[in-house]
């Protein structure tokens, strides 16, 4: 083959490179670009709407607690104190032996609550009634020498009527009769004593066993088996002061302290309640029994006494509660008692028809409620909501712009 035919062949063919088929790819090229770039502004028109959450401030729906008298006048916080309380410790240094009683135990009036060592004790009430049994022998004898004497002086009274005895031997009869009267009342008197040496014993031996004052809950334990317990303390750190504390569960009350500023709108038999720290939600009827009569100059408190009238076993020595000063004059009580009560500016109002806006993982949702009326500053919501739940509540400023809609966005400011 010569030069010019293998040239010919090189050659481009410029008019098969404008076929129909070689022209396809390049349509499905533009066709993806222009879908690409579709798709790529669509994404980036509804990625900001998702990414910028509408701010909104929230409330939290409350459940509908039942007024006991008027509206609160004042609110305090203060503690739960005994009024009978008592550590109880033996009148006497001694040893412990047995301790019968544990932390949380109801002990009643009289019971053991410790045993001592009484050893000792009982060694000499036995000491303290043999002696008793001494003077009483020493009674007996003495009468009967009195009767011996007393006979005597008969005789001889009878014989120096009749000039056979002499005036000597009468006076020494009578004088034997009022020598041993003497020693018969002198008698007497250590035989009371030795009863009352007794009693003393058989009253130590007593007090070697410890009792409850009073029926009540043991609510610390001091003392074991072993330890040396005293009414005082030894100062060495090794002699105990008492066995146990016993808190009378009747005698609770509430210790408030009132700023002094404000106490004249507190005042005796007025009604009140009490919710614990630890159960808020549970409001105990209560009432004012007394203003203690002077103030706490640093302070500048007054403080109050408030009787529980109520009594609940969830309430403790020493618990933190807070207390509502309620007005004297009771206030009408609502038509119902259930239901939840919200915001007045968390509801909207169309016509016939009342909703909110409930806040739930980060977007709202659209829900009805029915309003039954005001409550103080608020709206109680008989039906559609439940108590825990968080709604939003719009600024007075901006009641006219509630434009939510159903799966929004938002994130909470307050």
């Amino acid at each position: 083959m010569d030069k010019k035919a293998l040239l010919s062949e090189l050659a481009i063919d410029r008019d098969s490179d404008a076929s129909p088929s070689s022209a396809r790819p390049l349509k499905w090229l533009l066709l993806i670009a222009v879908v690409g770039g579709v798709g790529f502004a669509a994404f980036t028109w509804v990625l900001p709407i998702e990414a910028s959450p509408v701010e909104v401030r929230t409330a939290v729906v409350e459940e509908l607690a039942a007024a006991a008298a008027g509206d609160s006048v004042l609110d305090a916080t203060g503690y739960v104190v005994a009024r009978r309380q008592a550590t109880v410790s033996s009148k006497t240094t001694g040893k412990v032996v047995e301790v019968l009683v544990e932390e949380g135990m109801y002990v009643e009036e009289g019971q053991l609550l410790a045993q001592l060592d009484d050893s000792i004790t009982r060694a000499q009430l036995e000491l303290s009634e043999s002696q008793l049994r001494a003077s009483r022998a020493s009674l007996d004898e003495m009468m009967v020498q009195l009767r011996q004497a007393q006979l005597d002086l008969a005789r001889t009274s009878g014989l120096a009527e009749r000039k056979l005895a002499s005036q000597a031997d009468l006076d020494r009869d009578t004088l034997a009769v009022e020598g041993l009267t003497a020693r018969l009342a002198r008698v007497e008197q250590e035989l009371n004593v030795a009863e009352r040496h007794a009693d003393v014993q058989r009253q130590m031996l007593a007090d070697m066993q410890i009792r409850a004052p009073f029926a009540g809950v043991v609510v610390a334990k001091a003392a074991q088996p072993g330890e040396m317990i005293s009414p005082v303390s030894a100062g060495g750190g090794f002699t105990r002061t008492g066995i146990c504390t016993i808190v009378d569960m009747d005698s609770l009350e509430v210790e408030v302290d009132v700023n002094e500023a404000y106490i004249n709108r507190v005042f005796p038999g007025q009604p009140a309640t009490v919710a614990l720290n630890a159960y808020p939600d549970v409001q105990i009827p209560a009432s004012v029994i007394a203003i203690i009569p002077t103030a706490d100059r640093n302070k500048a408190t007054v403080r109050v006494r408030i009787r529980i009238l109520d009594r609940d076993d969830r309430v403790l020595p020493d618990m933190g509660v807070k207390v509502r000063f309620l007005d004297d004059e009771p206030t009408p009580p609502p038509v119902t008692a259930t239901g939840v009560v919200v915001p007045a500016d968390a509801v909207t109002e169309t016509g016939d028809e009342a909703y909110v806006w409930v806040v739930r993982e980060d977007r709202v949702a659209r829900r009805r409620v029915v309003v039954a009326g005001p409550h103080g500053e608020r709206l109680r919501v008989v039906a559609g909501l439940a108590g825990g739940e968080r709604v939003v509540s719009f600024p007075s400023d901006a009641s006219g712009d509630r434009s939510l809609t159903d799966g929004d966005l938002v994130q909470v400011v307050n």
